[in-house]
């Protein structure tokens, strides 16, 4: 094990570069090499704290290149040892041989991919001159998904909405070095209806985007609500827009922004326009003019975590 590269959140924190990781991942997604099963989902007791938990294993491979899996656990009850919900590691694999290269830190890994793959798809779906952002959520994920979206767009305002107020003013504070205005509001009404894209990453069981406030040219990036019992935007967001997932794989079967519409019957798989892998691959197209509504649905990939950590092991190694 004494060989085995650790690359540190410090590390991932410091060193990713958005434009060259949001390249990376549509590399990866439109060779279309990567091989990538369902991902392993197992919940088991906790008879301690009365609760579940989850164990989750991602893995992927390009044959001949890279391998790895991530490992991560979910302990909803992890509050009362002050520790988070979510921990885990990725293992990036020697594909050939098979001996483990690194171990990499997996939530900075998985909040940098998921605000680069939400910025990918922005290039697609967007407008080109997009120049305002609402933000909802004040997560880990948040301050990461402002900044890839201003990487690909020419953000000049920028508002965010939790619902801790202290906690949007506390990523405010650590963005004002940014190159745009961001301030944080009381109530997403307030800007919902104004703003070119609105992001959004919650755990929230109830709808925040509600389509009555949408306005044509719109772009809404939904990040959150990974199981199906949960829910960022209603139905009247989904029949307003055209909608695209990261995969369908994932998309259509975990979260509930795509699965409770598909079961009642306000979308059909049909009606969902493209994945990632067709639109890098331009098999399909994205935005076909500025005045239709866009929503992208991430659930994340386990070829997005393969491509993160190929991208910072060659920066790791680069810099020894």
């Amino acid at each position: 094990m004494d060989n085995i590269t650790q690359i540190p959140a410090s590390f991932i924190e410091q060193n990713t570069h958005f434009p060259s990781l949001i390249s990376a991942l549509r590399d990866a997604f439109s060779d279309q090499d990567t091989m990538v099963p369902m991902r392993h989902h197992h919940d088991f007791p906790n008879p301690e704290v009365k609760e579940d938990s989850t164990l989750l294993l991602m893995p992927a491979w390009k044959p001949g290149k890279q391998a790895g899996v991530k490992i991560v656990t979910v302990s909803p009850k992890n509050g009362q040892f002050n520790l988070p919900a979510i921990q885990g590691t990725y293992i990036y694999l020697d594909a050939l041989k098979g001996g483990i290269l690194a171990l990499l830190e997996a939530k900075s890994l998985t909040v940098k991919r998921t605000a680069a793959a939400s910025a990918l798809a922005s290039q697609y779906l967007s407008r080109k001159n997009s120049s305002s952002l609402l933000m909802i959520g004040t997560g880990a994920l948040a301050p990461n998904l402002i900044l890839a979206h201003a990487s690909v767009r020419p953000l000049k305002t920028v508002y965010i909405w939790g619902r801790d107020y202290s906690k949007a003013m506390g990523i405010c504070e650590k963005l004002n070095n940014a190159p745009f205005h961001i301030q944080p509001i009381k109530a997403i009404e307030d800007k919902i209806s104004e703003v070119d894209i609105i992001s959004s990453a919650t755990l929230s069981k109830t709808p925040l985007v509600l389509g009555k406030y949408l306005q044509p040219g719109q772009h809404v990036d939904l990040v959150g609500a990974y199981k199906v019992d949960m829910r960022e935007a209603d139905d009247e967001t989904v029949t307003k827009a055209e909608v695209y997932v990261d995969t369908y794989q994932g998309g259509l079967k975990e979260s509930g922004d795509i699965v409770i519409p598909l079961k009642s019957g306000v979308l059909k798989e049909a009606d969902i326009k493209a994945d990632l892998i067709e639109l890098t691959s331009q098999k399909k197209h994205g935005r076909k003019n500025d005045g239709e509504i866009t929503m992208f649905k991430s659930v994340g990939h386990a070829l997005e975590d393969l491509a993160a950590a190929t991208y910072y092991y060659n920066m790791f190694q680069n810099k020894q």
